[in-house]
């Protein structure tokens, strides 16, 4: 997909894209501390069947289940080896799953480290980047997807590390706070003013809470900002169970209500984070579809 393919897809109206994966696979029976990644490999039909549906509830964009295929992130488990041959493999297992009815975007996130903090040097963080959009591209991925951020510099290593390598479209993200403040560095003003001079195609929020509570930022980042806004956000506030675990109670119908005011403070381009199914995407449709 071309920049100016992404463009006219906007122009025919709001643009959807798919909702939770890691949620949905816990829920399907991925235990806690695994690599999700590599799990996905060993359990193929899962991930097929939630992008199956995902496509069939009005996903236009579906992501790669590759959020945490870096370097940096498969060290943890000691697969920091595998990078190349986890993203190739994922990648086309989403392109098989949707089958054409989808955009297939390679998924990028935050490694956890700061460049702030003195973590990682951002040369190092360009290269982990590098390594793992140059396999995303490999694979026939149709755009970028850089989600679940923290910080403003991290944003900008993925962000040139993807434009050193091609000229597809790059959505990014950054989960905020309620009052539009980043957990390493920046806030939802510096990142919605500067990411487009980098060549991001649409900015937003996803993760870190309920549409209910996202409203105010949207609204801010859309006054800054000529580029489209996403808003990904999850099904509300977690509660958290005994055993750890976390549960999103909001239904798709009030999720899908909960995004109308999203919509209206500026956002263009819609979906789910943590704890959204297939279902809450169909309701969200059906209600900001017009």
């Amino acid at each position: 997909m071309t920049r100016k393919e992404f463009q006219q897809l906007l122009q025919a109206g709001p643009v959807f894209l798919d909702g939770a994966t890691g949620s949905n696979l816990r829920a399907a029976g991925m235990p806690a501390g695994v690599n999700t990644e590599a799990w996905v490999l060993e359990h193929p039909e899962v991930l097929t069947e939630l992008q199956r549906a995902y496509a069939e509830a009005g996903s236009q964009i579906v992501c790669a289940p590759t959020f945490g295929a870096n370097a940096v992130s498969l060290a943890l488990y000691g697969l920091e080896d595998r990078v190349g041959e986890l993203n190739r493999a994922l990648v086309a297992l989403s392109r098989r799953a949707v089958a054409g009815r989808a955009l297939v975007a390679a998924d990028m996130t935050t490694t956890g480290k700061r460049v702030d903090g003195g973590e990682i040097g951002y040369d190092a963080l360009l290269n982990v980047y590098r390594q793992q959009a140059e396999a995303q591209l490999d694979a026939g991925v149709d755009l970028f997807i850089i989600e679940t951020m923290m910080g403003v510099t991290e944003c900008s290593a993925a962000v040139e590390a993807v434009r050193s390598l091609c000229d597809l479209p790059i959505l990014c993200t950054m989960t905020l706070d309620a009052v539009g403040g980043a957990y390493f560095d920046g806030d939802a003003e510096t990142f919605a003013q500067s990411l487009p001079e980098l060549g991001v195609d649409a900015v937003g929020v996803n993760c870190g809470l309920g549409p209910e509570l996202y409203a105010s930022v949207i609204a801010r980042m859309a006054a800054l900002t000529g580029a489209p806004i996403i808003a990904k956000p999850n099904a509300g506030l977690p509660e958290i169970q005994p055993d750890g675990s976390a549960v999103y109670a909001m239904s798709p119908t009030k999720f899908a209500r909960e995004m109308r005011a999203l919509q209206r403070a500026g956002a263009r381009i819609l979906g789910g984070c943590c704890g959204t199914t297939p279902e809450h995407i169909r309701a969200l449709k059906q209600f900001c579809g017009e």
